[in-house]
């Protein structure tokens, strides 16, 4: 079954309110060319600590009632990039994906903060603000079975075997790679989860502002289960439609069976919870 996803790799505003209009401009051309839509991580803010606690609300509040609409008017799946998710006094990194009414099918939060410190590069701590989730996140649509991640996440193999057990067919991945980690390791983490677990990758990122406090790598990609590159961008806004036939995963897995050939009897990974 073929199936159209649109990447949307969009330069975010100051506000969430700026970057929703400008969003909608970007989206309402994509009525009737696409099936799904991914947009980036942070897609509506900057991805600054400072951010995350200024523009985070609940669920429910005005950014996710827009967010709801425009799948509505796209008449498509929106998986909504991230957004900072407000609960009591926590802060999650949160993607939540609608269906073409605008019903929620689906809330990931993060489960691995990025915290890290490169020598000559880039230091940044998720963790000072926000709180990892603790959720495998998977979801069914007419086409198939989509699994769930975001951006650090994809770097962690025992998550894309955990939403594969669950029956995905394509990972998708709202991610931010930055301007020293992406050159090295956004299309190697795409083209390996693609290899390993024989299945469509899509890693979508925003597209790069030098401005901005933390400069996203961009390169918004698509692999397929034989690992090969469908389509990936540079670093400027764009919106790109890839095709993908779910069918390929079968067949991919039916010629080099190598789920099959785990050795289950000596290692498996499981869920703790």
């Amino acid at each position: 079954m073929e199936v159209r996803f649109a990447i949307v790799q969009n330069k975010t505003s100051a506000t969430p309110a700026e970057s929703l209009d400008h969003l909608e401009e970007l989206l309402l051309p994509l009525r009737g060319k696409c099936d799904v839509i991914v947009l980036p991580e942070m897609c509506l803010q900057p991805y600054q600590a400072k951010a995350f606690v200024s523009f985070a609300q609940e669920k429910g509040g005005t950014i996710y009632q827009r967010l709801q609409q425009l799948a509505c008017q796209t008449a498509a799946y929106l998986v909504a990039g991230t957004v900072a998710e407000k609960e009591v006094e926590r802060i999650y990194n949160t993607s939540y994906v609608f269906d073409t009414q605008g019903n929620e099918i689906a809330k990931h939060r993060k489960m691995h903060l990025f915290d890290i410190a490169i020598k000559g590069g880039q230091h940044f701590r998720e963790s000072d603000r926000l709180t990892p989730g603790d959720e495998v996140t998977t979801f069914k649509t007419e086409f198939g079975t989509m699994g769930l991640m975001i951006c650090y996440d994809v770097r962690f193999p025992e998550l894309a075997r955990l939403t594969v057990d669950e029956g995905a067919q394509v990972l998708i991945v709202p991610g931010a790679f930055n301007e020293t980690t992406g050159p090295l390791h956004w299309e190697l983490h795409f083209r390996a989860r693609a290899v390993d677990n024989q299945v469509y990758t899509i890693g979508c990122a925003p597209a790069s502002n030098p401005e901005s406090g933390y400069s996203a790598y961009g390169h918004s990609i698509a692999c397929d289960p034989w690992g090969r590159v469908l389509l990936q961008m540079e670093r400027d806004e764009r919106v790109e439609i890839v095709t993908l036939d779910l069918d390929e995963v079968k067949k991919v897995r039916e010629q080099l069976p190598l789920l099959a050939h785990r050795r289950k009897d000596i290692y498996r990974i499981v869920k703790s919870r």
